[in-house]
């Protein structure tokens, strides 16, 4: 059974590595092994972690083992928008639906005035498509990539406690 905490910065080791270990059969996937993911430093990441303006939560197993970590951010470009950052999911636990389960109780603990989400992944992600989708979000356009790829991004229109 695992148990959905607030990361902080005590915590920024273990979200590296977790995160570390989760991009790279990305990377692989997509022939990309300067993902920024990949490339975050310990210190970067301990600084958006001690932001109060990030969400950070994260799934621990009764042994205390991080499985899963996901962060959310306001857009600065646009207030009523929470963009994703680095949903991550042990690559040992993947499958189990706990990148879904940590996803939409990011968007539930997101303030009301925040009515999308959205983020982006490679192309080449087709299990990660397929859950956004499940999930509601849905291709907004794409950017390419050097590397020789396309990143697909996606909205979710969040529902509002009043049903709007």
């Amino acid at each position: 059974m695992e148990t959905l905490i607030r990361l902080g910065v005590e915590d920024a080791g273990e979200v590296l590595t977790l995160q570390r270990a989760a991009y790279v059969p990305e990377a692989q996937l997509h022939g990309d092994l300067l993902l920024p993911p990949l490339c975050q430093t310990l210190a970067e990441l301990g600084e958006e972690l001690a932001d109060p303006a990030t969400l950070a939560l994260g799934y621990r197993t009764e042994a205390g083992r991080l499985v899963a970590s996901v962060r959310f951010r306001a857009d600065p470009g646009d207030p009523e928008t929470a963009v994703v950052h680095r949903l991550v999911v042990a690559p040992d636990r993947q499958g189990e639906g706990l990148g879904s389960e940590i996803l939409l109780a990011g968007e539930r603990r997101l303030p009301g005035t925040m009515r999308h989400v959205r983020l982006f992944t490679g192309e080449r992600s087709a299990r990660t498509l397929r859950l956004y989708a499940r999930l509601g979000y849905v291709e907004s356009h794409r950017d390419f990539v050097p590397a020789g790829y396309q990143l697909v991004h996606l909205r979710k229109r969040r529902r509002q406690p009043d049903g709007q």
